[in-house]
């Protein structure tokens, strides 16, 4: 179980009695020796515990080796920062820290306790993975969609919106010290540390240092980061907003200036005279003669040739319909919300429910800085990072209800079976017996594993697990080498 299981209770009665809230909880943790059973009726077998974790707003860290993951996260963070302060360094370190960091978790696969539970999030894993890269190619397809419905004249031609989050952080370098302005504008974190960071996060169930399955995790991480890019695509679909970097359409994309003929007609007629909006919300009825616009290129796609609307090649690139999709990249017209700030969110949500720790604080610390970074730089305004920050947030908070209950059923099976012998080990103050029965409940069908050692089955399920995930991680880091 994840850190504190906040409380287990039980009355006494006959056989046939259920889990009630009323004489006992038991509050342990999977990483302390102890076992606190607290009963109301009797203060006397109440024992001094600490603060139970969920209470704390950073919860401790569960690894027994304290910090260790922490270390690891921060001293990633610190050697590729290192490429803009001393490259010859950093050139010399990291390769040494990545294959201490492989070399380190592949040392751990033959003692690692839940290969069960890893092959039952198999199905999740994949399932996740599947969605989020049919969500991905909905995003590429409407992020080239809206930058070239416009053409790009009006890319070049529309002035960024005001944003008051831009006014502050021109303000605050006038205000602060130029060492402490430096470090606002270091570009200490990308989108690729952040996935790291959740990767290492995953890794460390090899150490107990978070509760596994990993692939439970990663599978919960990559389902809410889908759902999330999938109400990104739908939010700038919608309304259409101009870039707070006016030349970036131009220099990225290859399209029509002029406007899609769609916009052609229901569009530009109305888009600045007053008189011509204030006749149209009267009329209700796109009433204007159409202005001469050259014919949109057609080329032979096949099959696909119904994203040509969409997509807006132009004759002097000869792409196909993928090639023009995998170009997309973050796009240049404002896509409310930010989708790095989501990623950077989801990271740190899932840092603060595993691990917890000041590390979890630190990695907070982090997403504020790419956030003003974002908007200091100007890819996105001051609302696209608010709204990526609340939307992660509510978006893990969500998920968190879908994922737990079928392991929370089996444990609850698991328990009612040891009922009885858990009640008589409480009522005789027999804190070992009751140490090894929610260890029971805890380990379930992974304990036969551990005493037999890993089946032939197992060995090639955790090297094909091992290979499939860093072969994952490759391909993330390559697909967001461009940011």
């Amino acid at each position: 179980m994840m850190g504190l299981v906040s409380c287990l209770v039980f009355e006494s009665g006959p056989k046939s009695s259920i889990l009630k809230s009323s004489h006992f909880q038991f509050y342990y943790t999977t990483t302390l020796p102890t076992v606190e059973v607290a009963r109301k009726k009797t203060p006397s077998l109440t024992s001094k515990s600490n603060t139970p974790s969920t209470m704390r707003l950073w919860p401790a860290p569960r690894s027994s080796v304290v910090g260790g993951l922490g270390i690891a996260a921060i001293s990633y963070v610190a050697v590729d920062y290192l490429r803009h302060i001393s490259p010859t360094l950093h050139d010399r370190l990291q390769p040494v820290l990545w294959l201490l960091l492989i070399v380190i978790a592949f040392s751990r696969v033959p003692f690692y306790k839940h290969w069960v539970a890893e092959f039952r999030a198999v199905v999740p894993f994949v399932a996740s993975v599947l969605f989020l890269l049919a969500c991905l190619l909905f995003e590429a397809l409407s992020v080239r969609s809206v930058t070239a419905a416009l053409g790009l004249d009006w890319h070049h031609q529309t002035p960024p919106l005001p944003d008051p989050g831009q006014w502050f952080l021109l303000w605050l370098n006038e205000q602060l010290p130029k060492p402490w302005v430096e470090l606002l504008r270091a570009r200490i974190v990308g989108l690729h540390h952040f996935l790291m960071l959740f990767i290492m996060l995953g890794f460390s169930v090899l150490f107990d240092s978070v509760q596994g399955p990993g692939l439970g995790l990663g599978a919960r991480y990559i389902f809410t980061m889908a759902i999330g890019r999938l109400l990104r695509t739908m939010t700038f679909v919608s309304t259409i907003l101009p870039s707070a970097r006016p030349w970036c359409a131009a220099s990225r994309f290859q399209v029509p200036p002029y406007p899609h003929s769609w916009l052609q007609k229901y569009y530009t007629p109305y888009a600045s005279d007053p008189n011509s909006i204030r006749q149209i919300l009267q009329s209700d009825w796109a009433y204007a003669e159409i202005p001469e616009y050259p014919s949109d290129y057609q080329p032979n796609w096949g099959r696909m040739s119904f994203l040509i609307d969409f997509l807006r090649p132009i004759s002097g690139e000869r792409s196909t319909w993928y090639g023009l999709l995998t170009k997309a990249g973050g796009g240049c017209n404002d896509l409310i919300f930010s989708g790095h700030m989501l990623v950077s969110v989801l990271t740190a949500m899932a840092w603060t429910e595993a691990y917890g720790g000041f590390t979890s604080a630190f990695i907070w610390m982090l997403v504020l800085h790419s956030a003003q970074r974002e908007v200091r730089e100007r890819h996105h305004y001051t609302v696209d990072c608010v709204v990526a920050i609340y939307v992660g947030v509510l978006l893990w908070r969500v998920t968190g209800f879908v994922w737990p209950p079928r392991k929370s059923g089996r444990r609850v099976a698991r328990l009612e079976k040891v009922q009885g012998r858990l009640i008589q080990a409480a009522k005789d103050s027999d804190m070992e017996k009751v140490r090894e029965l929610l260890n029971e409940v805890e380990m379930g069908d992974e304990e036969g594993v551990e005493e037999k050692g890993l089946s032939r089955l197992m060995w090639t399920f955790s090297g094909v697990t091992v290979f499939s995930v860093l072969t994952l991680v490759i391909l993330a880091f390559t697909w967001t080498s461009d940011g």
